[in-house]
């Protein structure tokens, strides 16, 4: 599975599924998103993972399931079995990791031990046999990631891993497309992997660590302007096994969760449970179709929230706004409706997306692909390692 065939399913209600498997990191990003470090603990019950990838099956199972962290690869027992389960459903699974596994000796005092180029570390074989078990493999690049696993490091280690036959992709995040380190990096993939690695640029957002100094994600919205959300389509499984609808930070780590947001709970929940509240809530079909803010100002009982985000997390309380979802978003018309604003999202396939959701400049690095009628995950995938 490449890159572009994992952006382009993005937009359609639950075609993909985004697993936390951990938030401790042996790095410490000055940029983190989740806040992981070394010591934290914050995990979904493995067990409990298990067996909610374990009621997928091959009629009603998400097409991708993206594992992620903090570092999944701390667990990569787990990453292989949750991974072997879904591709046993007919899934497709994918993993991102922060490549400490590559680093070069060891750090101690902030500084690196130096191995000589031509003796690359070898990959642990547990790490090698969780990556072996996915159908893409996807490394987090950027300045932050740089100071704590260099770059010659991560690019080692990425042949290594196509060795095996696994598609790898990096994940590059910058300041916006005038930064110079994406300009330097965008430069050195393409000289070091000759256009065989495709890359999904995003801007760093206020999230985590990077909160008190990375610029906000977007600006207020206009409330008359269809804005839809497409990051409401993929369900999420929270660090503590809470299933929400979205995939800002900030959401996944609020408590209680946003009503309209709460998807359920692995320990009680299954695969089909989630998706039909993905597919047939009212007020997700809305947000997904024009936006929180447009729906806010047509039924909401209260002035709209500042932020893009904040407005969404603010209609779960809105009796109004539920209401006046369901009027319109219920039923069939409904769900034709949903699916209708998916496939006019992933129009342009994969790039368009980037272009919409993360760093214009760079989207046409993340490659072609096609997109495809979203299914919910009742289509099998194609054959493509």
């Amino acid at each position: 599975m490449e890159l572009a065939e994992l952006v382009a399913r993005r937009p359609y209600p639950a075609a993909g599924l985004l697993i936390g498997l951990t938030r401790r990191c042996p790095l410490r990003c000055a940029h983190c998103s989740t806040g992981s470090d070394p010591s934290t603990r914050e995990e979904p019950d493995a067990d409990r993972l298990v067996r909610f990838v374990g009621t997928f099956t091959e009629e009603d199972r998400p097409d991708v399931v993206l594992l992620t962290g903090g570092e999944p690869l701390l667990l990569p027992a787990l990453a292989e079995r949750l991974s072997a389960l879904a591709r046993r459903a007919g899934s497709r699974t994918a993993l991102l990791s922060g490549m400490f596994f590559a680093r070069s000796g060891n750090r101690r005092g902030g500084r690196a031990a130096v191995v000589p180029p031509s003796i690359p570390p070898p990959i642990p074989p547990a790490v090698l046999r969780a990556i072996r078990g996915v159908d893409h493999f996807s490394a987090s690049l950027d300045a932050h990631h740089e100071r704590e696993v260099p770059r010659a490091d991560v690019f080692r280690a990425l042949h290594r891993i196509q060795e095996e036959g696994v598609p790898v992709s990096l994940h590059l995040t910058g300041t916006g497309a005038s930064d110079p380190y994406l300009a330097d990096v965008t430069r050195a993939v393409e000289r070091e992997f000759g256009g065989r690695v495709p890359c999904l640029v995003n801007e760093v957002r206020p999230f985590g660590r990077a909160a008190a100094w990375a610029r906000p994600a977007r600006t207020a919205p206009d409330a008359g302007a269809v804005s839809p959300c497409s990051m409401a389509a993929w369900p999420v499984v929270a660090f503590d096994g809470a299933v929400l609808a979205c995939c800002n930070q900030d959401t996944v780590d609020r408590r209680p969760v946003p009503a309209h947001l709460d998807l359920g709970h692995i320990g009680v929940d299954d695969w089909a449970t989630v998706r039909r509240r993905t597919t047939e809530s009212p007020v997700l079909r809305m947000i997904r179709t024009v936006g929180p803010a447009h729906l806010a100002a047509r039924y909401g009982s209260a002035p709209p929230a500042g932020s893009y985000c904040d407005g969404c997390r603010a209609l779960g309380g809105d009796a109004a706004v539920a209401a006046g979802a369901r009027a319109v978003a219920a039923g069939a018309a409904g769900a034709l409706l949903d699916l209708t604003a998916a496939v006019r999202e992933a129009r342009d396939g994969a790039q368009g997306i980037v272009r919409r959701h993360g760093c214009a400049a760079y989207a046409p690095l993340v490659g072609a692909g096609a997109a495809g009628p979203g299914t919910g995950g009742r289509t099998a995938p194609r054959d493509v390692r």
